[in-house]
């Protein structure tokens, strides 16, 4: 029995209908669990001797609003957690699903791991995740007055505001941005001449 094998069958024996769902893909396993059973299953991973995720490597938030080109029909956000356990040399990726589109919300991990902290706030500040029980949950990589969040599918590239230095009032000010989309054609290199070389 493989590593990963191992890993799978340990995990549906331990969580049963807790593991909403295990995939397999890439040599990885991610586990699929309930909103309502994602801290007790995360407290489980961490625990229970046949698991010991001892630590947590790191949190992303996703939007699954463009997922399969459209396609996906399902929540919205998830978090996704990443597990090591260092006894078992195992790897886990955990993945929760908010109930709510318009105010996603899913439990804090940082009493089990204290390294949740700044990835549940990356998370909350770029897809808009609100992560309930965390101490500290504020804005971590935008601006504090910056109003939305960047890794949302339905946020522009371009950003709705841009902030410059302007003189006459001798401070930062923000303004509409004021980026024009414009086509960029590749200036070519013909191979003969590249680097002032000749052949």
């Amino acid at each position: 029995m493989s590593t990963l094998e191992k890993l799978k069958t340990t995990l549906q024996n331990v969580l049963g209908p807790r593991a909403e769902q295990l995939v397999e893909a890439l040599d990885e396993l991610t586990l699929t669990v309930k909103a309502s059973d994602y801290l007790e299953v995360a407290r489980t991973l961490r625990d229970h001797p046949e698991l010991k995720f001892e630590q947590l490597m790191d949190i992303a938030g996703l939007d699954y609003s463009a997922y399969g080109d459209g396609a996906y029909d399902g929540p919205r956000y998830a978090a996704v957690s990443h597990l090591l356990s260092l006894t078992h040399n195992w790897r886990l990726r955990v993945r929760v699903f908010a109930p709510e589109d318009d105010l996603p919300v899913v439990a804090s991990l940082i009493d089990l791991w204290s390294s949740a902290d700044w990835f549940e706030r990356e998370a909350f500040d770029l897809v808009g995740i609100v992560f309930e029980g965390h101490p500290d949950l504020r804005r971590i990589l935008t601006d504090y007055g910056f109003i939305g969040h960047p890794f949302r599918k339905d946020f522009p590239t371009s950003g709705y505001v841009e902030m410059r230095y302007d003189p006459e009032q001798k401070r930062v000010i923000y303004q509409p941005v004021t980026i024009e989309p414009r086509e960029i054609t590749p200036r070519i290199i013909r191979e003969e001449h590249y680097a002032g070389l000749k052949h």
